[in-house]
């Protein structure tokens, strides 16, 4: 087994401990109080005590009075206050045998915690409370309640529930969070030994199955032997070491009548077939209940009553429902297995011999023609009921294991099969085909806890298919290649259709991590000829783009782009809109995302949620409707993370950094840009870390940082090993030529030196050819009248502006306005700007591009037009200042140099040192720390 060690600190308490840190201070101010903590068992309640009695006697604050209840003494009265005043340090004005024998008037317990704390602050703590003797109970919530200001005694109380200590300030202990869980489990572990070799499935799966509880957790982690730990041995089916904390869940039950314990059984067996979380049907229960010898008043009392299951049971609707997952199991593991399997036979009996439920009809005499819902459930049933392997039946669970049934009731019944397997091939067909439906289903850690049970000898083509997929989502893109087309040549001979999806899952690892050599390869493999023709037009006109020959590529992308519009599956609508975006035709990839998320939200899988609303997001992005795009790719980013999909969600990051960097929101896109950066980076995913560095220099632009900006897209999109991904690079372009241009570096260099910013308008103008984005050509235009002498830039931006004028979009045409009207008003035609720069200014505002709103703005109040809204009365001090000292002093409140306002706003340094010693004059400040100061209070 692997050593445990115990944890040396509490994981994911704080706002707990901060709490009980509150109660302790003012004790020792003299002010009393109380606290319940409640919780289920293993969740840390006792070690919360623990720690606050130990804090109290550190500080040498006062004495302590501690106890635990005694189940066993539950019924004999005053046990629980007689153990407890057993503690004291000291003689007791009342002897504890006293009070056993006699009992205590609530008054005079609370007179005697008075006196005890009257000269130093007396800490009471009683653990298990619940389960104290009912007149120790009432005794001490009588006198808690009555503990307050100038008191000098606090009562710190832990119970199971809080019902017997009605009116005392109580605290909930929920399940710890993923991030304290993890932390936790890497102390057990030992952070310098077991853990570095933990193999990152164990983890999952050791987690998933505690589900936040710690002691659990500590139990679970406490069995697995190293080898088990590493990933080396297979993990035991199911895990051992929950034992100590489902006993103590059964432990509430155990007082309950027997008819009452095995409706429990019954409800918890019912559960077997549904999914998760669904509870069991009422109407079933009933049935078995009835069957197996429960009276009517026995049921009602039960079903109908809270108290008749001691809270274990809750009824909604035609519903029966555990109140926490773990008293399920707690019943089923306290049953003896000669009873389990006695309630699923019954069960499965009465599922077979005919009932009508909401779920549909089951016919007497047998299983149903075509297996329906109700078929499968009794054959759950009887594999619960199964004492051994049972070939047979494993048959029947994987013939009924097919649609219209939900991915994850599939997953379910053929890992059941795999268990009740003989043959260890069919054993690992069964569950790789089980890990492929839980992928599906969106549990991807499930997943690869049934991948690891298929073994590594002899190689599986399925099991390496889905481990590709998964990877995929949740690993090294360049890894997921690899495994995927492994997968493909073991599957071709024998699996065609798998061996072909493989090889687009690795075609589409490549593409993430910008190898288009990789990408040709993968999709070239695809055999010839395909049967779906979409298919083989999305496989061949993607070829011959990346293979340099556009117009074919065109023609068969366009052909692929026609025949998605009739596709009904929803990868095949997704390839129709990546085939839409290569051709740059935005609307045609709008529509095809849209269509494929509708499918996919009517008939699944979950899987593939996130990625269509990330490819819907994107196009959105594109179409220049950033609103929406936002939208959808956080409604995407929450299917990801609930899906276990990190490297989907880091795509999903740069759509919304690049979201933010349109409507303003610096913070958001810097947050959203390093998340992304944060996932790309380790997984290889050039695509995702484009787009986010774009966002990042974008918002640079936004805020005037021109420098940043081409700094950041220098390298993206020129020559070199830092260049950016092939498909996204150029969308870089006018940014990369907008910022170098307003910091000064568009020049040629000394000796003839290439000039990178001419080169790369050179290649988006080639671009501008063969794609059929509707920007592309204004910001070729654009591009060309920034680098344009004084003579013709005027005719550039008026050509950039025709071209907006035919194909729309508020927020380019916006930028191309803000721009050409900068440039009129550095030429001193300052009445000719202010069109440009209204016009600019109101297009951003249209958008929602706050920040590109400011910067026009300042543009249009230096050309002289007052600004609605620019100053906020006379409580602005700015509102004293001119415009242009008005930008100048929130450029030098920002940390920009003199040098670096000049070329932000093009003027002479001299012009900022003029205007920045009058705005010292003007506000009262003596340096640029006061005037940041002033302004950074104004923002605030």
């Amino acid at each position: 087994m692997t050593t445990v060690h115990s944890p040396l600190r509490l994981y994911g308490r704080s706002g707990e401990l901060a709490l009980l840190d509150t109660l302790s201070a003012r004790l020792r101010d003299g002010d009393g109080g109380a606290l319940v903590l409640t919780a289920l068992p293993g969740m840390g309640r006792t070690a919360l005590l623990d720690s606050a009695v130990a804090a109290h006697r550190e500080r040498r604050t006062g004495p302590v009075l501690t106890a635990t209840a005694a189940p066993a003494e539950q019924r004999l009265p005053h046990s629980g206050l007689h153990a407890l005043l057993c503690s004291a340090p000291g003689p007791l004005p009342l002897p504890p045998d006293q009070v056993l024998r006699d009992g205590i008037a609530p008054a005079a317990l609370l007179a005697l915690l008075r006196q005890l704390g009257s000269e130093r602050p007396l800490l009471v703590c009683v653990d298990d409370a619940h389960l104290w003797d009912a007149d120790s109970r009432a005794a001490l919530g009588f006198a808690a309640r009555r503990l307050g200001a100038g008191s000098r005694a606090a009562v710190l109380l832990g119970a199971g529930d809080g019902a017997g200590f009605a009116g005392l300030p109580a605290l909930r202990l929920g399940p710890l969070d993923d991030d304290a869980s993890a932390a936790l489990l890497d102390r057990l572990t030992d952070a310098t030994g077991a853990a570095d070799r933990a193999d990152p499935v164990v983890r999952g799966e050791l987690l998933r199955e505690a589900a936040g509880n710690p002691r659990l957790l500590t139990g679970l982690a406490g069995r697995l032997t190293p080898d088990q730990l590493a990933g080396r041995t297979a993990l035991p089916s199911p895990l051992p070491g929950a034992e100590d904390v489902l006993d103590a869940h059964a432990a509430r039950l155990d007082g309950l009548p027997p008819d009452t314990r095995t409706l429990l059984l019954l409800a918890a067996a019912a559960e077997e077939h549904e999914p998760e979380g669904a509870g069991a049907d009422a109407a079933l229960l009933l049935r078995a209940a009835t069957s197996a010898g429960l009276g009517p008043a026995a049921l009602d009392r039960a079903l109908h009553t809270p108290a008749g299951t001691a809270g274990a049971l809750q009824r909604a609707g035609n519903r029966v429902h555990f109140s926490h997952p773990l008293l399920r199991r707690a019943v089923l593991h306290r049953a003896a297995p000669h009873r389990r399997r006695a309630v699923h036979g019954l069960l499965a009996t009465l599922l077979t011999t005919g009932t009508t439920g909401p779920r549909g009809p089951v016919r007497s005499g047998g299983a149903p023609t075509a297996p329906g819902p109700p078929a499968l459930a009794a054959l759950v049933q009887r594999a619960g009921a199964a004492a051994g392997p049972d070939a047979a039946l494993a048959d029947a669970l994987e013939a009924a294991a097919v649609p219209p049934r939900p991915h994850a009731e599939r997953a379910a019944a053929l890992a059941r099969a795999a268990m009740l397997s003989t043959d260890e091939a069919l054993r690992a067909d069964r569950f790789a085909a089980a890990a492929e439906h839980t992928r599906l289903a969106g549990d991807a850690g499930r997943a690869r806890a049934l991948l690891a049970r298929v073994g590594g000898r002899p190689p599986h083509g399925a099991a390496h298919r889905v481990r590709g997929l998964l990877a995929l989502r949740d690993g090294p893109a360049a890894d997921a290649r690899e495994e995927l087309l492994t997968a493909a040549s073991l599957l071709a001979p024998h699996e065609p259709r798998r061996a072909l999806d493989a090889l687009l899952g690795a075609a589409e690892a490549a593409w993430a991590t910008g190898d288009a050599l990789g990408y040709l390869d993968a999709m070239t493999r695809i055999a010839v000829p395909v049967p779906d023709r979409a298919l083989a037009r999305y496989r061949d006109g993607m070829c011959a783009m990346l293979s340099g020959r556009t117009a074919e590529g065109h023609a068969l992308l366009r052909h692929c782009l026609d025949s998605a519009g009739r596709a009904r599956d929803p990868a095949g609508m997704l390839r129709g809109g990546v085939a839409a975006l290569v051709l740059g035709d935005i609307d045609a990839a709008c529509r095809s995302g849209a269509r494929a998320l509708a499918a996919v939200r009517a008939t699944g899988p979950d899987s593939l949620l996130p990625q269509a609303l990330e490819h819907l997001a994107y196009a959105e992005l594109r179409a220049g409707r950033h609103a929406r795009a936002r939208a959808h790719a956080l409604d995407g980013l929450h299917a990801a993370r609930r899906t276990g999909q990190p490297n989907t969600a880091a795509h999903l990051h740069a759509v919304l950094a690049l979201a933010a960097s349109v409507e303003g929101g610096t913070r958001s896109c810097a947050a959203h840009a390093d998340a992304a950066l944060a996932g790309a980076g380790p997984h290889g995913l050039v695509q995702a870390a484009t787009l986010a560095t774009w966002a990042l220099a974008r918002a640079d632009l936004a805020a005037g940082r021109s420098g940043a900006a081409a700094a950041r897209l220098g390298p993206l999109v020129g020559p070199g090993p830092r260049r950016g991904h092939f498909a996204a690079r150029m969308l870089a372009v006018p940014c990369f030529v907008e910022a170098s241009v307003l910091a000064g570096r568009a020049v040629h260099r000394a000796g003839g030196g290439a000039d990178p910013v001419a080169d790369a308008v050179a290649e988006f103008a080639v671009w501008v050819t063969y794609t059929t984005d509707p920007a592309a050509p204004a910001q070729l235009a654009r591009c060309r009248a920034l680098l344009a002498p004084p003579a013709e830039a005027a005719g550039r931006y008026e050509e950039a502006l025709v071209h907006h004028d035919r194909t729309g979009g508020d927020f380019e045409r916006a930028r191309t306005q803000l721009l050409y009207g900068a440039w009129l008003r550095r030429r001193r035609r300052t009445r000719e700007a202010r069109g440009p720069l209204r016009d600019a200014l109101v297009g951003f505002e249209r958008c929602g591009a706050r920040a590109w709103a400011d910067r026009a703005g300042g543009e249009l109040r230096a050309a002289g037009e007052a600004v609605e809204g620019s100053a906020a009365g006379g409580a602005d001090p700015l509102s004293a200042l001119t415009p242009q000292q008005q930008r100048i002093a929130r450029c030098v409140a920002e940390g920009a140099t003199n040098r670096e306002v000049a070329l932000r706003l093009s003027v002479s340094t001299r012009t900022v040192d003029h205007h920045l010693r009058n705005v010292f004059a003007a506000l009262g400040v003596r340096s640029r720390t006061e005037l940041a100061g002033m302004l950074g209070r104004r923002r605030g």
